[in-house]
């Protein structure tokens, strides 16, 4: 991915971040240099903490990418995956009812939430919630909409 611009974020724009991660999912971030990325073609914003891409904009919302969940270890809007999904989940596939084994925090529709495997709890995906928590567990039905997951290009761009 082709960068187009790069630029430190004023103090107020990196408490809107921090504020915004911690109250989501329970992380504290608690960089000193925080960078904004955006690419030349793609949606694609994405910050840097420290000089690693922890946190992307999703739809204008800030939220962790794969890489930044795995380095910070939320506690909210989780959605584990049972084996069967993973390789799934992976290639970038939506989630469906069937292959989620657990989900952990408050889910509400239209949220974005973290894609975690069952074994390590590692996350494989950031999606969007088509329903409610309570909703997520059953036999049928598409239920979280994949946004970025492990290989994409996001995902393969380092700082």
């Amino acid at each position: 991915m082709q960068v187009k611009s790069r630029h430190h974020l004023r103090s107020d724009d990196v408490s809107a971040v921090e504020t915004a991660v911690g109250e989501r999912l329970g992380v504290d971030l608690d960089g000193d240099a925080y960078e904004l990325v955006e690419f030349e073609e793609s949606d694609w914003e994405v910050v840097l903490v420290d000089g690693e891409p922890l946190v992307a904009y999703f739809d204008e919302e800030p939220f962790l990418t794969v890489r930044g969940a795995n380095a910070t270890d939320p506690d909210d809007r989780l959605v584990i995956v049972d084996a069967g999904a993973v390789s799934f989940v992976s290639d970038g596939a939506d989630v469906m009812r069937p292959g989620i084994a657990d989900v952990r925090g408050e889910i509400t529709a239209g949220d974005l939430v973290l894609i975690a495997e069952e074994s390590h709890e590692k996350v494989l995906a950031v999606g969007r919630s088509r329903v409610d928590g309570d909703e997520l567990l059953g036999d049928a039905g598409k239920v979280v909409d994949s946004l970025h997951f492990v290989g994409d290009d996001l995902y393969s761009f380092s700082g």
